[in-house]
């Protein structure tokens, strides 16, 4: 009676550590579970906010692009008004030498005639 006793006390603690084990071991399990979906979620973050990083990293270099390329069309306006006005500022100081060269000789020809005749 005492062996059956004993054994059965040994075999309710047996029992009761093997139900605490089960009950840490779906603890534990639970836990881990919990992190990976937490890794998963964190995961997931990251690949989206990359995701918008790259997004926004390509509409500014499209945004650089097109603001050099209204630069380069830019200068290139601005450089063709400039070649446009030395031009007209050439042909002006030619019609002014022009200009000037008739007068002159006009006038070299009013002397000379003026020593002609004499008056």
């Amino acid at each position: 009676m005492k062996n059956l006793l004993l054994s059965s006390i040994l075999l309710l603690a047996l029992s009761f550590t093997s139900c605490r084990d089960t009950k840490k071991s779906e603890s534990v399990g639970d836990a881990i579970e919990n992190a990976a979906d937490a890794a998963d979620d964190a995961v997931d973050s990251a690949v989206d906010a990359a995701s918008d990083a790259a997004d926004k990293a390509g509409d500014a270099v499209d945004g650089a692009v097109n603001a050099a390329g209204d630069a380069v069309d830019n200068i290139k306006a601005k450089a063709g008004d400039a070649v446009d006005a030395a031009g007209d500022a050439v042909d002006n100081v030619k019609a002014k030498a022009g200009d000037a060269a008739d007068n002159a000789t006009d006038a070299v020809k009013k002397e000379a005639d003026k020593l002609k005749t004499g008056i």
